[in-house]
Parts: structure tokens; C-alpha cells; sequence
């Protein structure tokens, strides 16, 4: 009796497996001027704003300090009191749990237009984040196992083949202020 072919479907990865621990963080009363110095030295596009207990209270991206060109502060003359990062932060952001799967994230990415989303515990404590980037390396591992070894992974367009527990947590929109 010959049998059929079957690829196995491979559990699909989460935020907890690809999400960077190392980030660089603000707190609100950081100067917008030390902020910006750290995000071009450090060649990131915006990072986390955590509350003296590590709960996430807002998020800062270089979008958010073009927003000085349009403040008072800075045409006042005085570069350096140009401000407070509480003063220019997101304080509505996409957060995501450690079980968010890359599905999840994937649609987060696309339909919310961010470029990072913070990885919270229910706390509200940050424990790290994941980017477009990483994302796509993970996407580039799935392809590159997939075709070596004849892999599937679960087709997100086929949400009833997920297996995701109902009430799962996925994302959540959160204000912090």
C-alpha cells in the first residue's frame, strides 16, 4: 500500500522567540535632545519610554521628534530645553503578548503601520520588542528550512488551521497616559 506524501506542519513561532530583550529605552523626563543624540548614535528608528518599574508608558520614534520642528522650544532659540520625551512620545501604542504568534505580528505590522511593537507582560511590563526586521529574518530562516527540508508552515490565510486556543491573547491597543 503506497502512502501519500505528508509534509509536517511545524508549530508556529511567537513574539517570545524572535523578540529583542536589548533595547534602548527612555524614561518621559529624558531631554528630547538627549533622545535624539541616542537613536542616531545607536541607529534606531525609535524606541521604548518605560515608567521607573519598567512598565511601558509610551513609545518615541523619529517621527515623533520631527514633531519638535513645530514646537515653541525650538524656535525659541534655547536647543537645549527643547523639551521632555513625555512631551513627544506616542502614548497609544500596539503592544503585543510574549504568545503573540508571527501571524498575529505580521498583521499588526500591516495593517497598524508601525515599525516596532513592544512586548509586554499583562503587568504592562515591558520585556522586549519586535521589528519589521526581525520579522523578515525569521521569514528568511522559515524559507530557507522550508525548502531544505520540505517543511510547511500553517498558512495564515487559513485562520481555522491555526489551532489558537480561543481567547488567546493576541494584541492589544493600550493608552498610557
Amino acid at each position: 500500500m503506497a502512502q501519500a506524501h505528508r509534509t509536517a506542519i511545524q508549530r508556529v513561532p511567537t513574539a517570545q522567540e524572535i523578540m529583542v530583550t536589548s533595547l534602548v529605552t527612555f524614561t518621559p523626563d529624558t531631554s528630547l535632545t538627549e533622545a535624539m543624540a541616542v537613536l542616531l548614535a545607536k541607529r534606531v528608528s525609535g524606541a521604548p519610554v518605560i515608567d521607573g518599574d519598567g512598565r511601558l508608558v509610551g513609545m518615541l520614534s523619529e517621527l515623533d521628534c520631527l514633531r519638535v520642528l513645530s514646537s515653541d522650544e525650538f524656535y525659541a532659540g534655547d536647543q537645549e530645553g527643547m523639551g521632555r520625551v513625555e512631551a513627544f512620545m506616542t502614548t497609544m501604542a500596539v503592544t503585543i503578548t510574549p504568545d503573540t504568534d508571527v501571524y498575529g505580528i505580521a498583521h499588526y505590522f500591516l495593517t497598524k503601520g508601525v515599525r516596532r511593537l513592544p512586548v509586554v507582560e499583562p503587568d504592562g511590563r515591558l520585556i522586549g520588542q519586535v521589528s519589521r526586521r526581525d520579522l523578515l529574518r525569521l521569514i528568511d530562516e522559515m524559507s530557507r528550512k522550508r525548502l531544505s527540508k520540505g517543511k510547511r508552515y500553517p498558512d495564515y490565510r487559513e485562520p481555522e488551521k491555526l489551532n489558537v486556543p480561543r481567547g488567546s491573547s493576541r494584541a492589544a491597543t493600550r493608552s498610557y497616559v
